[in-house]
């Protein structure tokens, strides 16, 4: 056996998306050879830039004889596959939903190479030398219930050049029989859950992502994110992705006895679980965030870095829930302000008064930006797909900030009525009344829009004119 010796650690991109081929350094002596076959540090980092994929178990295929043949397997998790002793020819066909869908890439491997095969990629090979130890890393547990791609290791539109021909070796039954490239069913994504999904932004998700078989939208009718028994409620390793879009949102009430207990189970607890569930299984987990973590004490805008202060309920409910997600490995925390969309809102509201001639009294001491869901939604989807850092972002509308008594008369303005029939007040007088616990306003709910990734906003006027119009 023959083995390319002092090589440095690098990676070959293939035709494949996601597969590559990494050159392994190998120092040997009189005595044998030594390698790193998995080294986490180096192989995730910079340069060589591996996926963190997080291996659970590790398994061995020992080959006495020249030819074996093992046929062409797609699995529903990442695979990185080496070679102990001996040599093969390997070939891995992209059957994956996609453009790539079809591709083949083949190359030999001996202990100074490995490959890294992303979930839905057809792996099979070929024994070049006898004794050959096959070795691979999966980040997965077999499972009866998983759901596996086949492809026959004859089809002729994949056209792989055996270096043995398929009729001289030891080929199993069943991998004689599997489906022809034009019969297969292509390996689906992995799955998206939208929790909340009846909320507002639950609603403009579904809006963006459309429904497909795997992206699951859920309310609490569907999942209780509380239960004691939602890690067994799915198989969570088939899952790509939780958009949490689900909150306790009412502040006044939750600075009662029972609201206070209800904000933190939905907020905190139900979000400490699928914290929990996200790490364990290597899911992204999109956490949406509120200006309410702030006091509104600051002079200028706030910036994704700024320490968290929340003086309410709802507040502190919200900044716990971010410190929980920050912990997970992939997360991505939107930090938002005076949320709009479908259903019951503020600009509904005022658009309905002004409808029915009552001249409302609007708050006109706090300052901040109107946020549509729409670009929420539209922030979540460029997040996952660019695969952008993890980190909190700042979205809202874009533009000078307004006070809740400014978007009062743009919406009376804006639907043919006269805005100075909107009075405004200051927060302490427009509750000065209030018989219920009333929860404390940051009056700045000005958030920092600098360029700090694909975040997707718009002047928050011109969306305010969109809606309204819709």
């Amino acid at each position: 056996m023959s083995i390319d010796f002092g090589k440095a650690l690098s990676v070959r991109e293939t035709p494949i998306p996601g597969l590559v081929v990494l050159d392994l350094p190998v120092h040997g002596d009189a005595r044998g050879w030594f390698k790193e076959n998995w080294q986490r540090e180096k192989m995730t980092a910079a340069g060589v830039d591996l996926p963190d994929f997080g291996p659970v178990q590790n398994n061995i295929s020992f080959n006495d004889a020249v030819g074996t043949t093992r046929g062409i397997h797609a699995e529903p998790w990442d695979k990185y596959v080496s070679v102990a002793t001996g040599r093969i020819f390997g070939a891995w066909v992209d059957l994956r939903e996609g453009d790539s869908f079809g591709a083949v890439f083949t190359t030999e491997l001996d202990p100074s190479t490995a490959i890294f095969v992303p979930r839905g990629v057809g792996n099979s090979y070929q024994t070049l030398e006898p004794d050959t130890a096959y070795t691979y890393l999966v980040n997965d547990h077999w499972s009866p219930d998983a759901t596996y791609t086949f492809l026959n290791l004859a089809d002729e539109t994949a056209a792989i050049d055996w270096p043995i021909p398929l009729d001289d070796v030891e080929i199993s039954a069943k991998d004689k029989n599997h489906p022809r490239l034009a019969d297969v069913v292509p390996m689906p994504p992995k799955k998206i859950l939208v929790t909340g999904a009846n909320g507002q932004l639950g609603r403009a998700l579904r809006e963006e992502f459309g429904d497909h078989p795997w992206i699951e939208y859920a309310t609490r009718a569907d999942l209780d994110l509380t239960s004691p028994d939602l890690d067994a409620a799915r198989r969570w390793r088939d899952y790509g992705t939780i958009v949490n879009a689900a909150a306790y949102t009412k502040v006044d009430v939750a600075e009662t006895p029972e609201g206070r207990t209800e904000a933190w189970a939905a907020n905190v607890t139900a979000v400490a679980a699928l914290a929990r569930i996200a790490t364990a299984n290597g899911i992204t987990l999109v956490h949406v965030s509120s200006d309410y973590v702030f006091d509104g004490s600051k002079e200028g805008a706030y910036a994704t870095t700024d320490p968290v202060s929340p003086v309410g309920v709802y507040g502190q409910t919200k900044a716990a829930g971010d410190a929980i997600v920050s912990a997970v490995p992939r997360h991505y925390i939107l930090r938002t302000s005076w949320v709009i969309g479908e259903g019951n809102n503020f600009v509904r509201t005022m658009a309905s008064l002004a409808e029915r001639g009552v001249d409302p009294r609007v708050v006109n001491d706090q300052r901040g930006r109107l946020t549509f869901t729409t670009d929420l939604a539209a922030t979540v989807r460029a997040l996952l797909e660019t695969g952008a850092p993890s980190g909190v972002y700042n979205v809202t509308g874009a533009g000078d900030p307004t006070t809740w008594y400014d978007i009062a008369r743009d919406v009376f303005e804006l639907t043919g009525h006269d805005p100075s029939r909107v009075t405004g007040v200051s927060t302490e007088e427009y509750f000065a009344a209030a018989t219920a616990p009333v929860a404390p306003r940051p009056s700045n709910s000005v958030l920092e829009l600098a360029d700090h990734g694909p975040v997707v906003t718009a002047p928050a006027r011109e969306r305010l004119r969109s809606y309204l119009s819709a």
